[in-house]
């Protein structure tokens, strides 16, 4: 399996126009090539063996990388999701600030993460406008959003009392 990971990513599949003026150019995410190979990589340790659905993670927070792969279990609802293992990981490790995502799955166009990992990662993401996700295949395509544009408005525990 080959993927291209030069830099320079063109977001793709991304939301329709937003009504009204634009004020200008914005910066689309940014393209991590270390952290896409990583998530390639960690695709390959996934253990699916019931959706055969291969995903790996890798995450930059706190300046470091970890890594994170889908673990299945025959009791379906005690599943793990690559992206939610990768911040497992780096929790333990201590970091707490999430600067950037990289999903890799075999899904063509490339999968996002599911709306419990998106939760999941608004919850280190200080500024969900600033987190880049990434979503990869082995194939080379490349899909790529803003965290906040994931999960806008979400819950991010600020409205607790």
């Amino acid at each position: 399996m080959t993927i291209d990971l030069t830099p320079g990513l063109t977001p793709g599949l991304t939301p329709g126009p937003t009504p009204g003026p634009t004020p200008g150019p914005t910066p689309g995410p940014t393209f991590d090539p270390a952290l896409a190979a990583r998530a390639l990589a960690a695709q390959q340790r996934a253990y699916a063996p019931y959706s055969k659905f291969r995903v790996g993670a890798a995450i930059q927070m706190s300046g470091q990388l970890f890594d994170g792969a889908n673990v299945e279990n025959a009791s379906y609802g005690l599943c793990t999701c690559a992206e939610r293992t990768a911040v497992v990981a780096a929790v333990i490790a201590g970091a707490r600030r999430l600067e950037a995502v990289a999903v890799c799955t075999d899904a063509s166009p490339p999968s996002s993460p599911c709306g419990a990992c998106r939760q999941v990662l608004l919850e280190f993401a200080p500024d969900p406008a600033a987190v880049t996700v990434v979503a990869i295949n082995p194939q080379g395509e490349r899909r790529a959003w803003t965290l906040a544009q994931l999960i806008p408005d979400g819950f991010s525990g600020r409205e607790l009392p």
